[in-house]
């Protein structure tokens, strides 16, 4: 049974330094009247996060309406990578509702050509045809779409499997939670298409073995016939658990796709956009997917998403056959090429390079420490912390929800992220990120981390004194 976050205020010590600010109770009692609105109209699934009522976010820093500022390591869950409110964002927004036009369905807008042609110049050469719509499980629907498409035409009607990996998080939606790899999101579905197979994803934690040959092995396991696969998707790195695969295993993927006329697709949802330390997250693998799915991060703040790929995947359906009713609408549009210039311009892909530098070294040097640290995966500016029961692999989701509470009281926020037992402690910081707030942010969470451990060990101590 997952666990709840109380809206009852409770008294936390006070905070004061240059970018943190606690000085009431939380959650802040002028914020609970909010919180009662929506835990009364609202289903509860949406009250799965510390109980912060956002009244303002600017850069990496986020307030409330009584005047409490958070250090923000989630971003808005990975969605500001320039920065909260970043002023050019924001100017692209007010100078686009000025034009009087904030919505074209599929009729052409500037703001949509603008954006998919500089969207499409940043990609690599044969995969810029670009597809405009609202969230990132709807690109993966699309490209689910496109991948069983395209296997009917290079394949017949068998070539409709769609491969894809446990633990993995596509999305909420039929087709994403069927490819995603967490089997308690979609107990739901019941008639499970028995075209979507999952293989182990070679983490090297959680699956120790991660050669090429294990993947081979499982899908002959399953009854899986290479030549029935239509396309192979995963997350760049995977969104639970920050896992990145081994290089080479996705150099053997990539030939292995093209030697059966299979797609492999990329889900950057969560990667792209300098997340990782490079503008694209599977430029760690020095390969190209077919399609490549995108969101959250593409615009800093409004709702849009992408799919991206080979113009003869891309293009396998007729005109006004496939479409989005917000599809490329000027105003998300607007914000993402804003957002987009800022990240190169300012230079955030190289920032969230070397400040992950440092918060990986961090990391890892708390792994070494703590037996309850089982894990400590990512690149760049994402990390996943796999919280355990020492000498085991199993994950410990309350010492994560602990810390998460812990930190959210001493004016560090993150969010809860979904499967893996709820044990893993997810970090995001936007990519604007400085030197000194990276320190007092990491500081403050070693502390609370050494806290909850040093609790949780005493415990048995004082209940049998």
């Amino acid at each position: 049974m997952a666990r709840e976050f109380s809206i009852t205020p409770k008294s936390v010590p006070s905070v004061e330094t240059k970018y943190r600010k606690i000085h009431t109770a939380l959650p802040a009692p002028v914020t609970v009247p909010t919180l009662e609105t929506l835990h009364r109209t609202e289903l509860r699934a949406m009250q799965g996060q510390p109980p912060v009522v956002w009244h303002r976010a600017e850069g990496f820093q986020i307030w409330d309406a009584a005047g409490n500022c958070w250090i923000d390591w989630s971003s808005g869950v990975l969605i500001t990578n320039a920065g909260h409110s970043h002023p050019d964002v924001v100017k692209a927004i007010q100078e686009q509702t000025q034009t009087h036009m904030l919505a074209s369905y599929m009729f052409p807008n500037d703001a949509r050509a603008r954006f998919a042609e500089r969207f499409a110049s940043l990609l690599p050469e044969g995969h810029r045809k670009v597809f405009l719509l609202s969230t990132g499980s709807e690109a993966v629907e699309c490209a689910i779409k496109l991948a069983r498409t395209n296997g009917m035409r290079v394949g017949g009607r068998r070539k409709n499997i769609i491969v894809s990996f446990d633990k993995a998080f596509h999305g909420r939606t039929l087709g994403s939670q069927q490819a995603g790899g967490i089997p308690s999101l979609k107990e739901w579905i019941i008639n499970l298409d028995p075209g979507f197979v999952q293989v182990p994803f070679p983490d090297g934690f959680r699956t120790p073995d991660t050669s090429f040959d294990f993947f081979l092995k499982c899908l002959v396991e399953q009854g899986i016939e290479a030549p029935n696969v239509c396309g192979v998707i995963l997350e760049t790195y995977q969104g639970g658990s920050a896992a990145f695969a081994p290089v080479e295993y996705m150099k053997k993927l990539r030939q292995w796709c093209d030697a059966h006329k299979a797609l492999l697709i990329c889900d950057e949802v969560q990667a792209g956009f300098g997340r990782t330390g490079t503008m694209w997250g599977f430029e760690h693998y020095g390969i190209v997917p077919d399609l490549s799915t995108w969101g959250k991060g593409i615009s800093s703040s409004l709702p849009l998403a992408a799919v991206a790929g080979r113009p003869d995947v891309m293009d396998q359906y007729a005109p006004g056959s496939m479409s989005s009713t917000h599809s490329g609408s000027p105003l998300p549009c607007a914000a993402a090429l804003a957002s987009v210039e800022a990240i190169l311009r300012e230079g955030m892909v190289e920032n969230s390079r070397k400040q992950g530098e440092v918060l990986h070294a961090r990391l890892h040097g708390m792994a070494k420490e703590y037996p309850e640290i089982g894990a400590v995966a990512g690149k760049g500016l994402v990390a996943g912390i796999a919280c355990v029961r020492p000498g085991t692999k199993d994950p410990d989701a309350d010492l994560a929800w602990d810390v998460v509470e812990r930190c959210w009281h001493r004016g560090l926020l993150m969010f809860m992220p979904v499967g893996l037992g709820g044990g893993t402690i997810k970090i995001c910081p936007p990519l604007m990120i400085t030197d000194e707030a990276m320190a007092e942010s990491l500081a403050v969470f070693e502390e609370s981390f050494a806290e909850i451990v040093a609790e949780r060990r005493a415990a048995p101590v004082e209940a049998a004194r």
